[in-house]
């Protein structure tokens, strides 16, 4: 059992902490028709697949929303929802947003979100991802989980969710 755990750490020292996803979807709308739909934390909330599983968790806004600093904390007794708080790091309208994630529950972590919009023949594409380290040890996962298992189903439902809002309005 210890050499097992003794290969597991040694392992782990060879295997990239990194973590990146993204969906993407093209929009039958103008990329600033689009761009309305995610420029703020509020906007992002619309179509976001953790307020549908939990409308009901506590949320609270600082800063002026859609502007860089506008912060979005949420607490949900869901486990699949957690608790964390997002941050608006840098807009360049109408193509892109970062955003800085701090996730307390169900475990802690960092990431960086993104929403990027680039228009092509009068149609906008849509991409949401993220990026992440996993610290040593546990960025061993990296070499059994995947990513569109763990997100695919959520940052499908929150991309066609902003497609439908987008192209509806």
């Amino acid at each position: 059992m210890l050499a097992l755990i003794a290969l597991t750490l040694i392992a782990a020292t060879f295997v990239s902490g990194d973590m990146n996803y993204e969906k993407s979807v093209v929009i039958d709308a103008s990329i600033e028709a689009v761009w309305e739909n995610v420029n703020s934390l509020s906007d992002m909330d619309k179509w976001s697949p953790w307020d549908k599983k939990d409308p009901g968790m506590k949320k609270e806004f600082t800063g002026r929303d859609g502007t860089v600093g506008a912060k979005s904390c949420w607490e949900s007794e869901r486990e699949d929802v957690g608790k964390g708080c997002q941050t608006i790091a840098n807009l360049e309208p109408p193509n892109l947003i970062e955003t800085d994630l701090k996730f307390y529950t169900p475990y802690e972590s960092e990431a960086k979100g993104y929403i990027r919009l680039v228009e092509e023949d009068g149609k906008t594409i849509a991409t949401w991802g993220f990026s992440s380290t996993l610290p040593y040890p546990f960025r061993i996962m990296n070499l059994f989980m995947d990513m569109e298992i763990v997100m695919g189903e959520d940052f499908s439902y929150g991309v066609n969710t902003l497609k439908s809002l987008s192209e509806w309005n």
